[in-house]
């Protein structure tokens, strides 16, 4: 039984898996939105609600969307084109 001067759980949210997939992005937005603010300045008791959460929509997402499109600049390959362009342009002509 809890102590009646025990603060009230908060509800954990809807599963993620429950989420339609409009909300389920609208939601991994809003806590991607707030995840710098919420690891800086964040209560422990937020951040340790925080991580798990986006953990859980996260992994749903990509469960739903396992082929989801790529941009080839966010790729290893893509990264070391970058780098590549940039030491060119920073030769002396």
């Amino acid at each position: 039984m809890r102590h009646p001067d025990a603060p009230h759980p908060r509800p954990a949210g809807i599963s993620a898996h429950a989420l339609g997939n409009d909300t389920l992005l609208h939601e991994l937005e809003q806590l991607h939105r707030t995840r710098h603010e919420t690891f800086l300045y964040g209560s422990e008791e937020a951040l340790n609600r925080h991580t798990p959460r986006t953990g859980e929509l996260e992994a749903e997402f990509l469960r739903r969307f396992p082929n989801r499109q790529v941009t080839a600049a966010r790729t290893r390959a893509g990264a070391r084109a970058r780098e590549a362009a940039a030491r060119v342009e920073s030769l002396p002509e």
